[in-house]
């Protein structure tokens, strides 16, 4: 079995990723992520999930690295990350409340023995209820979803902001999708049934 090594310091996709079953290591990558409004946001989150995965080369000469990248693209087409503050999530949430936003979600494996790679997207659309202003604040302050793009966390409080899901894969939505990876590895001989 080769060295699977999950580029990434988010506990959701470790949790993520454990579902698998897989031995695999953890290790932050050496790749800054950086929005840019002027690139697709399914490139944006590809190229970054994949400078992730590759940045781990040198350090991981002989594994298989996953990198995965999210972003938002809300109803005014702005890509949004992560809020990164308690007020900054609120404003967020109230720009989107009532309205439908795609989330993309880049995941790429880098083979630092062969070089060779693969990366792609998956895209969910969600649609918020319409909220009031302490409801949001309420959340914010119940959940603190400063590490999330779209500022809440589906697999937690954040179902009850939801009018309706629409996506191939829930785990795109959280931030690492498992459908798609499985696919991944196997195209580098890792069938995590086996």
């Amino acid at each position: 079995m080769r060295t699977i090594v999950l580029a990434s310091t988010s506990p959701y996709r470790l949790k993520l990723l454990r579902q698998l079953e897989l031995s695999f290591h953890v290790a932050a990558p050496l790749f800054q992520e950086q929005l840019d409004q002027t690139v697709s946001p399914e490139l944006l989150v590809r190229h970054q999930a994949l400078h992730k995965a590759k940045s781990l080369a040198d350090r991981h000469p002989d594994a298989l690295n996953i990198g995965a990248d999210q972003v938002l693209v809300d109803a005014r087409h702005r890509i949004l990350g992560k809020p990164g503050t308690a007020a900054q999530a609120v404003v967020q949430l109230m720009e989107m409340e009532g309205k439908s936003h795609t989330f993309y979600t880049g995941v790429a494996v880098f083979d630092s023995a062969s070089g060779s790679h693969f990366a792609t997207c998956e895209t969910f659309n969600v649609t918020l209820r319409p909220l009031t202003e302490e409801q949001i604040r309420n959340y914010v302050r119940r959940e603190n979803p400063i590490d999330c793009a779209g500022s809440f966390k589906i697999e937690g409080l954040g179902i009850a902001l939801m009018e309706k899901m629409d996506g191939r894969d829930y785990t795109a939505l959280i931030g690492l999708p498992l459908i798609r990876l499985v696919e991944i590895l196997k195209q580098f001989n890792v069938d995590v049934l086996c």
